[in-house]
């Protein structure tokens, strides 16, 4: 897949998914609230470390400076 992150876009959702994290582990929140976080959470580390986001390929989004990659 073709990479369509840009750094900053990469650092909030790194910082996104920690603070999720820290969240969680101190107890501030839990149940299903916690459940779909910790989804969303996950699927924004995971793309963050990619480089890709499937949802902007269909609408030709791209946060990266350069597209030439």
């Amino acid at each position: 897949m073709k990479k369509n992150m840009g750094t900053l876009d990469k650092v909030v959702r790194t910082l996104v998914a920690l603070t999720v994290a820290v969240l969680y582990v101190t107890d501030v929140i839990g149940g299903t609230v916690a459940i779909i976080l910790s989804i969303l959470a996950g699927v924004f580390l995971l793309t963050s470390l990619v480089g890709t986001c499937p949802l902007y390929l269909p609408f030709g989004l791209s946060t990266r400076r350069d597209q030439g990659a």
